[in-house]
């Protein structure tokens, strides 16, 4: 559903959080081993997201990246998600027709369109602090 690049960045703000939590910053070589992702993948992806501020890098032998405290609570999943993939999941069609709308719908238009909606707003609900926060308390997990 997601591209490689959208679930890589994911998972390696979810690490940060739980770092940054504890006042750490986390280093590159670190976030891909602990997310399971290739390194230089990884870096770009997360340059990416601090080009778009949702998360910050301090460069240096005692830098990394991290969140503060306010960022972690407003920060939402469908950020993330748009940063790197854009609006296409939510907008394409369910079948990847290039002219399929209301007036002329593909097969799955219709059952597809409510799926996207749902997508869209479970993505608007989540934060990242409660995600990183299930993974901290072994709810969920980031690496199996």
């Amino acid at each position: 559903m997601f591209s490689k690049a959208c679930e890589y960045g994911i998972r390696a703000i979810l690490y940060i959080v739980g770092r940054s939590d504890e006042e750490e910053r986390s280093r590159i070589k670190e976030i891909a081993k602990e997310i399971d992702a290739p390194e230089a993948f990884t870096a770009k992806v997360l340059q990416k997201l601090v080009r778009k501020k949702l998360l910050r890098s301090i460069t240096g032998p005692r830098g990394g990246f991290y969140l503060n405290p306010e960022d972690m609570e407003s920060i939402r999943l469908i950020d993330i998600v748009k940063a790197i993939d854009g609006d296409g999941v939510f907008e394409g069609c369910g079948l990847g027709l290039p002219h399929c709308d209301g007036r002329h719908p593909c097969p799955v238009h219709h059952e597809f369109k409510k799926v996207k909606r749902e997508l869209e707003e479970m993505l608007s609900r989540m934060n990242v602090k409660e995600m990183a926060d299930s993974v901290e308390r072994e709810d969920t997990f980031l690496k199996y």
